[in-house]
């Protein structure tokens, strides 16, 4: 679905402004009080579900953009989706996923074999992207609670997690966020966000939660899972911010054939 997903981000940009989504939906967020303390680096990944009828996007084939089915969604259940994807990477066990609720239709957690990083990844239904906005840059703020409970082990993602991600279509090109996101402590946290145009229109939101941009976008991108792929497999090797962008751009081309120059303006790290 590559080519598809670049033509939904094209024509979408054209009309963005015409359309204004609104979601009064709320999901309850817990508030941190003060860093929780994790026994390794965890990973939290919201994926806003593709969502033919309740997203500003351009229509793909109904089978992978049902907003409300995620295991066969663009972005979770399909091929290069991020749970279908990860499941099949040696490097990763696949632990367990369950429905968490009527907004995160699913959650999945996977365990990477060699750093034993945790990997929390968050299936939102689609008509509810605005709130895996919100729950995104509140988690950057450290101000977004979740957990998990791993074989007696507990696992904090939101705010507690090390590296926050998102995963989807840019519904800040259809709908404005008012509040403002600030940071509640000083753990460090870094950032991926996957989606088309990236860098300009989360910026904004994101430069007050103090968190580091470790690979967003400047044009238009297919957010699919292989580039979150190549980012985490440089961020748990350490690698310096550059090599994980070289990493980076290098998947992309793979699937794309864009050229691994033109990826790599595309896909850039910090502010």
């Amino acid at each position: 679905m590559i080519i598809p997903l670049l033509l939904v981000c094209f024509l979408h940009f054209t009309s963005c402004q015409e359309r204004n989504q609104t979601n009064n939906h709320s999901l309850s967020a817990v508030l941190s009080i003060g860093p929780k303390k994790n026994s390794s680096r965890v990973i939290h990944v919201f994926v806003a579900l593709c969502d033919n009828a309740n997203q500003g996007i351009v229509k793909v084939p109904s089978a992978i953009g049902n907003g409300q089915d995620p295991s066969n969604n663009l972005y979770w259940g399909a091929a290069y989706g991020v749970k279908s994807y990860f499941k099949k990477q040696t490097d990763w066990q696949y632990i367990k996923g369950w429905k968490l609720n009527d907004t995160i239709l699913e959650r999945c957690v996977l365990k990477h074999k060699r750093t034993n990083a945790y990997l929390i990844a968050d299936a939102y239904d689609g008509r509810y992207i605005k709130q895996s906005t919100i729950n995104f840059l509140q988690s950057c703020a450290g101000r977004f609670g979740a957990a998990v409970v791993v074989n007696n082990d507990s696992v904090y993602g939101g705010g507690n997690a090390d590296l926050i991600a998102f995963v989807g279509h840019d519904g800040l090109m259809d709908f404005k966020i008012a509040q403002q996101f600030v940071k509640a402590n000083d753990k460090k946290r870094e950032s991926i966000i996957l989606a088309c145009i990236s860098k300009n229109y989360f910026a904004p939101h994101l430069k007050p939660t103090g968190v580091k941009p470790l690979i967003w976008s400047t044009g238009l991108m297919s957010p699919e899972a292989y580039t979150l792929k190549a980012a985490l497999d440089g961020w748990l090797n350490k690698e310096t911010d550059e090599e994980i962008r070289t990493r980076v751009a290098n998947a992309y081309h793979q699937y794309q054939k864009c050229g691994v120059k033109a990826a790599k303006n595309l896909l850039v790290t910090g502010w």
